[in-house]
């Protein structure tokens, strides 16, 4: 079960499960300390408020409560520290590429802002695509699916799900 104090009992470096190419050494390093769940979930949301836009942010909000939820009543030490070390991994990401896009540390793009630019993800490594299971893969697909549906870079005004 994912506990708050889940995150302090690691001290070794963190599953690479992040779908990138090749994480930089700032964020896996960063990823070595682990939030508590909670307070990973909230910044989570906070990044995306600041760095996707609206069809982005919605599809990425309703991802991670998602997970979240499937997480919940995880028992397996080794499991909690994954999940919180691939989300965490995921969070800095986000947070590295706000600071890239604002252009310094204390600011931040406003919600309105043109130079919003939308998180452009990586390519999944060849080698962690051999190591995902069945069902990771169904799902990794049903997500591309779902990207491919909210989100189409040749129209100038995407939709959020669920507005026609």
């Amino acid at each position: 079960m994912l506990r708050r104090g889940a995150a302090t009992a690691f001290s070794g470096s963190p599953p690479s499960s992040v779908a990138s190419d090749a994480p930089s050494a700032a964020v896996s390093t960063a990823a070595q300390s682990l939030l508590p769940p909670i307070q990973l979930y909230r910044r989570l949301f906070r990044a995306h408020r600041q760095g996707l836009n609206p069809e982005m942010r919605s599809l990425g909000d309703n991802y991670v409560k998602d997970e979240f939820r499937r997480h919940r009543a995880i028992d397996n030490p080794l499991q909690i520290v994954g999940f919180l070390s691939s989300w965490k991994m995921y969070l800095d990401t986000l947070e590295l590429e706000a600071i890239d896009s604002s252009g310094g540390v204390g600011s931040s793009p406003s919600v309105g802002s043109a130079k919003r630019k939308c998180f452009e993800g990586r390519r999944l490594d060849p080698d962690m695509m051999e190591k995902l299971s069945e069902e990771q893969l169904y799902q990794l697909h049903e997500l591309m699916q779902a990207t491919q549906e909210v989100y189409d870079p040749n129209k100038a005004q995407a939709k959020p799900p669920g507005k026609k």
